[in-house]
């Protein structure tokens, strides 16, 4: 394969047909798109328009009449970059679907099926016909029941009405974006970061502000690169921990100095990302941010129920804050969403009354995602070249491979980046991984150990047998 070319298949292009049924049926409109995947780059240009303005035939009673459309998008739209994880999963996806024989590795989703208590909750939610729309906020049953979860395990104190459950914990943090962000102010996110944080403050009209971590300081942000990029702009310093890409855990004591930063700009809020807080590895324990001297006020913790009880599908999630930002939140949800499942809110109940961090359903999968993890660190570590930050929690490996460019490789072209080097391991291994430039770290590849060991041995195997020929890297 060309290395020009991400996929072994090209799509026929798609034709879109449209009638006008008050018209007749012989009025129409049809539009032919091109379908065209060489890259990944190409995820980020595959709904460009090359024209803001769509000729459409409108043929009726024998005559037609040729109309101009305006197709252009809002320039909001056009500033955000689409999700190269979901594009990549997709593709990976269809791959298989055609009979390619890809390992998938990209997709943070626990491979784990959701324990039978909570799935029994939402099944007799269903055969009890508690189907009907909820309260925007969320029931006041699983709103209580978080605040329970709150107090008992983050040592955070809150109402009912600090509480508001979302389709998902995205969805939780797009909205807490848009409540507190004005144009121009500043989101300040470090990296490596989850690909969606710069993109949602975008959609704000706010600027990310993106602090580079260094993997010899496992990925953890400086207190003190942070203090010198703070301005009168800055607004929102988003946290995540354990972090997605690079499982990096803060400590209770590098969390304080942040807080006395913070404590020294009234403006900062914080958006504590804590959705991964449950898929941790001793001795690494979990601070909350708002749990700090000073920080309740404002701090957004975010959560949900996707990683640690495996319910991605159920699209559950929820925030807790100060009510006077919660309730701007809730505004937006109830003129967006409204309330989430009904279905999915009575499972939730069911897994925050499965004991102490999810019980042992929870402490059993995080069991075999440390498993995982020690036999990834331990076969790349057999690389040479290969610079690992191994993982505190989450279950992603971020690992650096860049000795590795500017290696040529036989039949594919030169290793320029995290993007062909990742096309190159989908075509040569048959392995779909992510390029760490979505994560705003070009030298590192993010590794989803959310597989079976026996999945990731193979995907090892092939990996190895990929690059063991490009080292060592003689630039071309």
């Amino acid at each position: 394969m060309a290395a020009s070319s991400f996929t072994t298949f090209t799509p026929k292009p798609t034709r879109l047909c449209f009638a006008d049924q008050s018209m007749g049926s012989e009025c129409f409109r049809s539009v032919s798109f091109p379908s065209r995947f060489h890259s990944l780059k190409s995820l980020e240009s595959t709904i460009q328009v090359q024209s803001s303005r769509l000729d459409v035939m409108v043929r009726a009673g024998g005559t037609s009449e040729k109309t101009e459309v305006d197709i252009s998008l809002s320039p909001r739209v056009n500033s955000v970059k689409p999700s190269k994880t979901v594009a990549i999963t997709d593709q990976a996806t269809a791959l298989v679907q055609a009979g390619v024989p890809v390992i998938r590795l990209a997709a943070g989703e626990p491979d784990f099926d959701t324990p039978a208590v909570i799935a029994e909750a939402g099944i007799n939610a269903i055969r009890e016909g508690y189907t009907r729309y909820t309260p925007n906020a969320g029931t006041l049953e699983v709103r209580s029941a978080i605040c329970h979860k709150l107090k008992e395990e983050n040592g955070l104190s809150y109402t009912p009405d600090e509480i508001l459950v979302s389709n998902g914990a995205k969805q939780s943090i797009l909205q807490a974006v848009l409540a507190v962000c004005s144009p121009g102010d500043e989101v300040i996110i470090p990296a490596p970061f989850w690909v969606s944080y710069p993109e949602m403050a975008r959609l704000a009209d706010a600027t990310p502000v993106i602090l580079p971590t260094l993997i010899s300081e496992n990925f953890l942000l400086d207190p003190k690169l942070l203090e010198s990029k703070l301005t009168e702009k800055s607004r929102l310093l988003i946290l995540c921990s354990p972090s997605n890409p690079t499982g990096s855990v803060y400590s209770r004591k590098l969390l304080e100095e942040i807080a006395q930063i913070v404590a020294r700009h009234p403006r900062l809020l914080v958006l504590s990302d804590e959705i991964y807080e449950h898929i941790i590895y001793a001795p690494a324990t979990h601070t909350s941010f708002a749990a700090l001297p000073g920080m309740w006020e404002r701090t957004l913790t975010v959560n949900g129920f996707s990683k640690a009880f495996a319910m991605t599908g159920w699209r559950l999630g929820y925030l807790a804050g100060p009510k006077h930002f919660v309730a701007a939140c809730g505004k937006i949800q109830s003129q967006f969403t409204s309330g989430a499942s009904s279905i999915s809110q009575k499972a939730a109940v069911a897994a925050l009354e499965m004991g102490y961090a999810g019980g042992e359903a929870v402490s059993t999968m995080v069991k075999a995602f440390r498993e995982r993890r020690d036999f990834l660190v331990k076969s790349f570590g057999e690389l040479e070249g290969v610079k690992i930050s191994e993982p505190q929690g989450a279950f992603y490996l971020f690992l650096d491979f860049s000795s590795y460019y500017g290696a040529e490789a036989e039949g594919f072209g030169i290793i320029e980046n995290s993007e062909s080097l990742c096309r190159y391991l989908l075509d040569k291994a048959q392995v779909a991984l992510v390029p760490g430039d979505a994560f705003g770290d070009d030298k590192c590849i993010r590794i989803s150990y959310a597989a079976s060991l026996s999945t990731l041995h193979a995907a090892v195997e092939r990996i190895k047998k990929a690059v063991v020929p490009l080292w060592p890297p003689i630039p071309v």
